[in-house]
């Protein structure tokens, strides 16, 4: 990973609106996309259908208007083309955000970004850096068909040389999208499209990238402080984990805490590692298929880092290791409040 970064600007220094305002998630990426826009001539957008319709989402709406067709750019279908136009974009000096419309999308691009975009910083030995930002509606809970609720994050984690990170509130939304397009590092943005509409206060004029903005896209938050158990998530599965915690407290008294990782790709250990001794227990929660999943690298980190401090085995509560269900199965298959539930009871059980 590279050092530097741009800051981004100000909603105040950019013309955007400041204030409290509450917006839907997806809006708040919205007003973050539009502050990046406002705050450096050299982002731009693209991506399928962004631009008149405002993707499929309608995260984009009225930025085409608002910046020109020069700046939000409706390109082909064609997502290994539209990531390699930005690789090259980027190394002419541009911040190009990208959307892939669909996570089981992002496929035909997985060469570009594993191959080129992922690994000509490190191959031309830090000469040249790529600023591109990936965004990828992913995760389940909407109900769609096949391909459109994928969680394909730990193949990109694994990958060295890409930030892989995940908003979990409308107000990490907002932050997070500025902080990852000011990063000089390549970042693949994961947005919980089943949060899409959940609405949250968002500060508009919250600070964005203090200090180098790509470290702080790596700091996990414990966002529910407790003392019997750690749950740790990010994206869609830090409200279940929420949800599960006041569960737990209301009905016995448990007390959770509550840990969104925000970036799956590096890892906060630290933070986690301070929470988990300070427990004793650990469950890790994710939609992604729990067998080879990244709750699995944490798991072995924790173990290696608390192992004297820990009272259990490290539990992980993920999607099964099978193909992603049809639209009436797949609350059974994604993690819920009570398959969390039971797995802070096998720990506490120890």
């Amino acid at each position: 990973m590279t050092a530097t970064a741009v800051r981004p600007p100000s909603p105040a220094s950019s013309g955007v609106p400041g204030g409290v305002v509450r917006m839907p998630f997806a809006k708040a990426i919205t007003a973050g996309l539009r502050a990046a826009l406002a705050g450096d001539e050299k982002v731009l957008l693209m991506g399928e259908d962004i631009g008149a319709l405002g993707g499929v989402f309608r995260v984009t709406e009225g930025l085409q208007a608002e910046f020109g067709e020069d700046r939000v750019v409706d390109t082909p279908l064609a997502e290994s083309g539209i990531v390699g136009t930005a690789i090259g974009l980027a190394m002419r000096g541009y911040r190009p955000v990208v959307e892939i419309q669909f996570d089981g999308f992002i496929f035909p691009a997985y060469d570009q970004i594993t191959t080129q975009l992922a690994k000509l910083h490190y191959r031309t030995s830090g000469r040249i850096d790529l600023p591109v930002v990936i965004r990828v509606p992913f995760g389940g809970g909407i109900g769609a068909v096949e391909h459109h609720s994928e969680s394909p994050e730990v193949l990109f984690a694994h990958t060295a040389g890409l930030r892989v990170v995940s908003p979990s509130s409308p107000q990490d939304a907002y932050t997070m999208i500025q902080e990852a397009i000011a990063s000089p590092d390549p970042v693949l943005f994961l947005e919980p499209k089943g949060r899409y509409w959940e609405k949250g206060d968002v500060d508009l004029d919250a600070p964005v990238g203090v200090g180098a903005a790509a470290r702080t896209l790596e700091h996990a938050a414990v966002v529910r402080p407790g003392t019997d158990v750690t749950v740790v998530a990010y994206g869609p599965t830090v409200h279940t984990a929420l949800e599960a915690a006041k569960t737990a407290a209301d009905e016995d008294g448990t007390s959770l805490e509550v840990v969104d990782l925000r970036s799956v790709s590096p890892l906060d250990v630290p933070t986690v590692v301070a929470s988990v001794k300070k427990t004793g227990r650990c469950v890790v929660v994710h939609e992604a298929p729990a067998f080879h999943g990244p709750g699995a690298e944490l798991a072995a980190r924790v173990t290696e880092e608390c192992f004297y401090a820990l009272e259990a085995p490290v539990l992980r509560v993920g999607g099964y290791h099978a193909p992603y269900p049809v639209a009436k199965l797949e609350h059974d298959y994604l993690p819920s409040v009570d398959r969390v539930l039971d797995a802070v009871d096998r720990v506490l059980a120890h």
